[in-house]
């Protein structure tokens, strides 16, 4: 681990320089890049200089348990001391732990009724809701794109772009099936009905971060649908991108949220792009779900990740357990996410300390053997 932590160290010296750089400056995505670098790893780098400091305090109180007149203070002194620092290495080992490469990327957000019928498009729009709020309570922005809407005020599809700091972490773990439980307003009798909405959550990719062929891609152009104001409704601003229309690798992509053309056929080919990483994500490890297949599959109500229960006012997360499985529904639908993102974040990290514990395990043994 000390090998690591020297390296990590030399790279936020190196970052701290570029930062400084009137050329890194000048550049506005290098830039973005290296503020990121420095805020991930300061957390780590503050924790060596504290573990280097208490180290040297540590070296100090141990010279004072000779003195007669200072030993007992000395004794609690090192212990406090020592106390701490174990801290310090339990925080490190978690500081290690792999990250997601995509946290800090923007996303694009896809929506979509599954059983249910219109309850399930009513839905959509209370989960768009939740997914608003809890996005400005983390300075994020969620910008619509597409949206399928229905008469009675649900969508059966609803397409978002959130952008902000370290978008892709915050929304990462709502990909899958979200099952909802409650009476309809079309209910008369009164009865408790079961519906499903899919939740797909992409990471925004670049177009230079994958080759997007555009000769593959066919671009059309019409008049925007639905709210917006007269202008929207009134020119051709809507783009809608078609990658190898026709064939079974067809992916469609519409954005219509804004009056500028050029501006929607840019977000599109963003939207096409990430589609295209995903897909190619997929393709190379079949072993681990592909992004879509596993935060979408089939939309059938057995396939839940988070149940929303009106009756009971409960959210139950179905990846977790104990006192973090359930939550109440009146503060999560109304984007109280925090907790639950928490309770899922600290789960991942149990299970990749546990993952590291066992390869470390079946190494020793391995050595004892031989």
């Amino acid at each position: 681990m000390s090998s690591r932590l020297q390296e990590l160290q030399s790279e936020f010296g190196l970052v701290e320089r570029r930062l400084g750089d009137p050329e890194a400056l000048a550049d506005g995505r290098e830039y973005g890049r290296l503020t990121r670098r420095h805020r991930e790893l300061l957390p780590l780098v503050t924790l060596l200089r504290e573990r280097d400091d208490l180290q040297v305090d540590l070296s100090g109180a141990r010279e004072l348990l000779s003195d007669s007149d200072m030993k007992e203070m000395a004794v609690g002194e090192v212990q406090t001391i020592q106390t701490r620092l174990a801290e310090i290495e339990a925080e490190l080992e978690v500081l290690l732990l792999p990250t997601d490469p995509d946290d800090a990327k923007d996303v694009i957000l896809e929506l979509r009724a599954g059983a249910g019928g219109a309850e399930a498009g009513l839905f959509v729009t209370d989960l768009l809701r939740m997914y608003t709020r809890y996005a400005e309570g983390l300075n994020l922005k969620v910008n619509v794109m597409d949206a399928n809407e229905s008469d009675l005020g649900g969508a059966s599809k609803v397409v978002a772009e959130v952008t902000g700091d370290s978008a892709f972490r915050a929304f990462k773990w709502e990909r899958g099936v979200h099952r909802v439980q409650r009476v309809p307003a079309t209910e008369s009798a009164g009865r408790i009905h079961t519906s499903t909405v899919t939740v797909a959550v992409l990471p925004e990719v670049e177009q230079d971060e994958i080759h997007l062929d555009l000769s593959e891609v066919r671009i059309d152009v019409y008049r925007s649908q639905g709210a917006g104001g007269q202008g929207v409704n009134t020119t051709d601003s809507a783009v809608r991108a078609v990658y190898r229309a026709g064939t079974p690798d067809e992916i469609m992509v519409v954005c219509q949220d804004g009056r500028s053309q050029i501006k929607n056929r840019e977000k599109a080919l963003v939207v096409l792009a990430s589609r295209l990483a995903e897909r190619e994500r997929a393709a190379r490890d079949e072993v681990e779900r592909s992004e879509r297949a596993s935060q979408v599959g089939s939309g059938d109500r057995s396939e839940k990740i988070r149940t929303y229960n009106y009756p009971q006012n409960r959210v139950t997360d179905h990846r977790l357990e104990g006192d973090d499985k359930n939550h109440p529904l009146d503060s999560v639908i109304n984007g109280a996410l925090v907790p639950v993102v928490a309770g899922l974040a600290r789960a991942e990290k149990e299970r990749q300390l546990l993952e590291m514990a066992g390869q470390d395990e079946g190494q020793s043994g391995q050595y004892g053997a031989a």
